[in-house]
């Protein structure tokens, strides 16, 4: 049985706070939303014909119960996640649909995995936010079999992604800015650098390691488009913290912001994101990654 283990402070606080309500609150739209990659991501567990799959920052679970009706009966899907309320909706989620599906709430940066366990490690926007990267990646190593597949989909940078800005930088004149963001701290574009992440996985001992441009529409319906940009993101964290004449301030001037994306009753736009596949090495060269680490000072 899988035991959860203490999270890592800041991450802990955001997704167990108003983050992870959020999206709790939106998850239907943000399932709607990222469809796109969950079709990637399931795809490339169908080609590899995992059977025991672990998805990393799981979320609501959409991801991870998608995984699960793929391989039916012949398999097993554990989701893992920093935020209480995001593991509660998704083990009601599994309930309900009766899938071959369990939910964690852990720090898969630290969680003691059995070892050489899933045959395909996964994330859809989930890996961004460890605290430090190469060791939550020699953990998911540690957990994966020799010759298992990592695939998982990250966003590219602020600057490839608009639409995932324009609340914050229309709000801007009006809202203080958000606390000062680390270059290559974790956040949501953390990852947006590919060298960055290639050499990230370099260090944790994965092999034969692509990472790839990966550009999808998405969408979701023009009558969420208020509640997604004053529930998401720093704009939705700041809202409740300002008097009500600059909180209409700032929802129409962000709403006028979203204007481009807006197409009769949908919203849509381009993510702009990275597809990352590795594999964990064979056993022979699992040994000698194991006593390297005994080697380290």
């Amino acid at each position: 049985m899988d035991v959860a283990q203490p999270l890592d402070g800041g991450q802990s606080a955001l997704w167990n706070g108003a983050a992870g309500h959020a999206w709790v609150a939106m998850q239907q739209v943000l399932d709607q939303m990222f469809e796109p990659f969950e079709a990637v991501l399931v795809a490339a567990a169908a080609r590899e014909q995992a059977s025991e799959v672990l998805d990393v920052g799981c979320g609501a679970g959409s991801t991870t119960l998608a995984l699960a009706a793929r391989s039916g009966a012949q398999g097993s899907c554990l989701g893992i996640d920093v935020s209480e309320p995001l593991v509660a909706l998704a083990r009601q989620r599994a309930g309900r649909a009766g899938a071959q599906a369990r939910f964690l709430c852990a720090d898969a940066e630290s969680h003691p995995f059995a070892p050489e366990r899933f045959d395909f490690v996964t994330s859809r926007f989930g890996v961004m936010f460890f605290a430090d990267p190469v060791r939550a990646f020699e953990n998911l190593r540690r957990a994966a079999a020799a010759g298992a597949a990592l695939n998982f989909v990250a966003w590219r940078s602020a600057a490839d992604n608009p639409f995932m800005t324009a609340a914050e930088r229309a709000a801007a004149p009006w809202l203080p800015s958000p606390a000062g963001h680390q270059p290559g701290g974790p956040g949501q574009f953390a990852f947006g650098d590919g060298t960055r992440v290639r050499q990230i996985l370099e260090r944790s001992g994965w092999v034969d390691i692509a990472v790839k441009r990966l550009d999808r529409d998405c969408a979701f319906a023009a009558r969420d488009l208020e509640a997604y940009l004053t529930q998401m993101g720093p704009l939705g964290r700041a809202l409740p913290h300002v008097d009500a004449p600059t909180r209409a301030r700032v929802i129409d001037a962000a709403r006028a912001a979203f204007e481009p994306y807006v197409h009769g009753a949908e919203v849509r736009f381009t993510a702009a994101c990275w597809q990352v596949e590795a594999r964990a090495p064979a056993r022979a060269d699992r040994r000698r990654l194991a006593a390297d680490g005994r080697r380290r000072p």
